[in-house]
């Protein structure tokens, strides 16, 4: 399979649709890395209280970065036409989705602050999943 035939077109990508149906998932998306990347950063700070910050914590933390940072890269891929980089994009936050609900209603597993943290990412990907799983963005990377 050529790039070609992997890759939506220059105008379907341009549609207001699209446009927008992008800026939503890029806007949502670096809200929750930057979210992510202030807790590590809190995490960091509260290091020493050992409470609030557990080896689980840490763990947690960095897995959300990590998947984060991925999730922007497929956004960006996908925005460009890349139809794997959208499928990507569409496992990886229904996934994250998932395990965020998870954490944030399991309780005692983890500190409140970031159950209620991970429950915050979990609204911002939501978002991205409902955008990214529309009929527009489907429809458009469906297509030959």
């Amino acid at each position: 399979m050529n790039a070609a035939s992997t890759a939506v077109s220059h105008e379907e990508l341009n549609h207001p649709r699209s446009l927008s149906a992008f800026r939503t998932t890029r806007l949502l998306v670096l809200a929750y890395l930057t979210l992510s990347v202030l807790t590590v950063g809190a995490v960091v700070l509260l290091r020493n209280n050992h409470t609030m910050v557990t080896d689980a914590v840490w763990v947690r933390t960095v897995i959300v970065v990590a998947s984060a940072l991925l999730t922007l890269t497929f956004t960006l891929r996908a925005s460009k036409g890349s139809r794997r980089a959208y499928l990507r994009l569409r496992l990886v936050t229904g996934v994250m989705l998932v395990a965020l609900v998870v954490i944030a209603a399991l309780p005692g597993a983890f500190p409140v602050w970031l159950r209620v943290e991970q429950g915050v990412c979990a609204l911002l990907l939501l978002g991205v999943v409902l955008t990214v799983n529309g009929r527009h963005l489907r429809s458009l990377f469906a297509r030959s």
